[in-house]
């Protein structure tokens, strides 16, 4: 019953931003992050109802991202982190001036459903968590870039690093929290908070934390330009608003 006006201003926006544009249905060909997922899987149908459009959403880490891209597969719009959407810019991969921020994240913290909770609410406390910690988690993302160059300025990088379990691309810290493989995780708090299994503990506090901007950019060899520009307008239209944020997001 909730999401009833949600979902009637979000279908009502997007008619308004589609009809403008938009014509004969089209196929839309998204690469994006594991970041947004949740986010974009309520999103998206409501774009498919109000548009007439199908979007075919192919999911991947930032590392097979930037694989894909070098290899020369084509896609209509690309969704990730903003430094990686401004590389591929310069690349010549994504549409110059086709940059739009979408959602913001930042880092969280989770262990396994069931384990004590580590007290994390100052960079000191994460600290002493992590080295008390028999395994770390983290991911091969965005993430996991900021919290190992974390561990680099609390000098603590060669203590723990014989405890640090990191995550193919593409699979979720959470999993190995869950499966016990690691004791404490660390990941955007948007792909923590769905994952069985695992107790998540709340964000980094402020005085550590890192926001991620996630952005969509325009491929250079997209076939549905307009089409995608149209996606980009509705997931980030004043109604998707609530759907981000339920999900641990933060508008863009």
């Amino acid at each position: 019953m909730g999401r009833k006006p949600i979902v009637s201003a979000a279908l009502g926006a997007a008619g308004f931003l589609i009809s403008t544009t938009m014509t004969d249905a089209a196929e839309i060909k998204v690469l994006a992050s594991n970041a947004i997922k949740e986010a974009y899987l309520e999103l998206a149908p409501q774009f498919e109802k109000a548009s007439e459009h199908k979007v075919a959403t192919t999911w991947a880490g930032t590392v097979d991202i930037m694989k894909r891209m070098a290899a020369g597969e084509a896609f209509d719009l690309v969704i990730m982190a903003a430094p990686s959407i401004d590389e591929l810019i310069k690349q010549g991969t994504i549409a110059t001036g086709s940059r739009v921020d979408l959602v913001k994240s930042g880092v969280g913290v989770a262990v396994r459903a069931g384990a004590p909770k580590p007290d994390i609410s100052s960079g000191d406390a994460v600290k002493k968590a992590l080295l008390s910690a028999k395994s770390i988690g983290l991911s091969t993302g965005p993430s996991g870039v900021y919290v190992a160059g974390l561990f680099q300025r609390m000098g603590i990088a060669d203590e723990i690093k014989p405890k640090l379990k990191q995550t193919p691309p593409g699979v979720p810290v959470g999993t190995i929290i869950a499966s016990g493989e690691a004791e404490i995780g660390f990941q955007q708090v948007s792909e923590l908070i769905h994952v069985a299994g695992i107790s998540y503990i709340g964000p980094l506090p402020a005085d550590i934390q890192h926001i991620t901007v996630f952005s969509g950019g325009i491929h250079t060899g997209a076939k549905q330009a307009e089409q995608a520009k149209a996606l980009v307008k509705f997931i980030t239209a004043p109604a998707a608003v609530p759907v981000i944020k339920k999900h641990g997001l933060e508008p863009g």
